[in-house]
């Protein structure tokens, strides 16, 4: 259980599996805050927005009014962790954080849903295994867009300065790796990650 001195690092609860991230944020000694108004990201060191449907997200945020106060959020510096679906809310088309162009359901429908073991630069020399659920990928990565892991040549992990984007379900396994990684950039903004 993260003690109350724990950094506090906020899970967009509008839709999808936040209670997974912020269980594996509480095991990296974290406190998750589900976050659904602006306000709530006030004091915050990091935000995921988890995976769902991104048409959904989108709406949510909106009617929250959430949209500028997280784009201030990840101008300031503080990471952000974007998965599955959440990969599509950092794009050009919809957010607009990071210089990417995800493809929607880019591996297929919920039947086409698969697992990967992947290679994630920054993450070590063991595989990650990955969840793929009506997983987008990267269709195009600008030029201060670091791509971190691919499949069959489709960027499916990337990262740009504190933003990092991910295709897959990391919070559905044990493996924290990519959720550290997440919390690190925090610190190491400027930083590439080592290959």
């Amino acid at each position: 259980m993260a003690g109350s001195d724990a950094p506090q690092v906020g899970v967009l609860a509008i839709q999808g599996d936040f209670e997974a991230h912020a269980a594996a944020l509480g095991r990296l000694g974290c406190r998750a805050v589900e976050v659904r108004h602006p306000q709530q990201l006030e004091e915050l060191e990091g935000l995921v927005i988890p995976g769902g449907e991104s048409t959904t997200i989108t709406m949510g945020i909106d009617a929250a009014g959430l949209a500028e106060p997280i784009r201030a959020f990840a101008g300031s510096g503080l990471p952000v962790l974007g998965t599955c679906a959440g990969l599509i809310m950092l794009d050009r088309g919809h957010l607009g954080l990071m210089d990417i162009d995800a493809r929607r359901n880019a591996f297929g429908r919920q039947v086409r849903s698969f697992e990967a073991d992947l290679l994630v630069k920054g993450l070590g020399d063991e595989p990650l295994r990955a969840v793929f659920i009506r997983a987008p990928w990267i269709a195009r990565a600008g030029e201060g867009v670091q791509v971190l892991a691919e499949i069959d040549g489709h960027p499916v992990v990337a990262r740009q300065d504190n933003l990092l984007a991910a295709a897959f379900h990391p919070e559905l396994t044990d493996d924290l790796r990519l959720h550290a990684l997440f919390l690190a950039l925090g610190t190491t903004a400027e930083s590439e990650v080592a290959a």
